[in-house]
């Protein structure tokens, strides 16, 4: 009894030959291959691709998508759910912001609302010259130290508007106010 296949759409194949020349893709085809390209490892896959191209853009989920046989919506809806993951490029430097109730409680808001006037950009996203990536958390286990902002993967304690501020300037190399 013959194979039925189904024939691939332009989309895919659009995809499959933009990655034919990124050694990034050839990387990632690796590491699926050592999960057996099973459909559950899909959070692993999703993160070393994240890992090697900075973010997850539309082609490269498509990419995901087809070599582990799951439906695109499926991929889009994991990488959408999780908040380690983002569909745009970061910045070069990146400030999350903690706004679980503690970190709220003690002026996280005002932390974020300063950096979002100092910077001229809103929560999610980058500013023009991709220097500086404004982030929010809804709890990043830091309540003891409230409020808490990440810089660049590290947790600074009790931060003020003034605090941040300050990281701002030191990462554009300008005032930030």
């Amino acid at each position: 009894m013959p194979l039925i296949h189904q024939p691939r759409s332009r989309e895919i194949d659009h995809v499959l030959e933009h990655a034919s020349g990124d050694k990034r893709f050839k990387i990632l085809e690796v590491f699926m291959k050592r999960h057996m390209f099973r459909a559950d490892a899909l959070i692993e896959v999703l993160h070393k691709a994240q890992e090697l191209f900075g973010y997850l853009e539309d082609d490269l989920l498509i990419f995901v998508a087809h070599h582990l046989k799951l439906p695109p919506s499926r991929v889009y809806g994991v990488a959408t759910f999780y908040h380690f993951f983002t569909l745009k490029p970061k910045g070069e430097h990146t400030c999350v912001v903690c706004l679980g109730t503690a970190c709220y409680v003690k002026g996280a808001n005002k932390v974020q609302a300063a950096v979002e006037e100092a910077t001229g950009i809103t929560a999610g996203e980058t500013t023009p010259d991709d220097k500086v990536s404004l982030l929010t958390a809804r709890c990043i286990g830091a309540c003891g130290v409230a409020p808490a902002v990440t810089y660049d993967g590290q947790v600074a304690a009790k931060q003020t508007p003034e605090d941040a501020l300050a990281k701002i300037k030191e990462w554009t190399g300008h005032d930030a106010e």
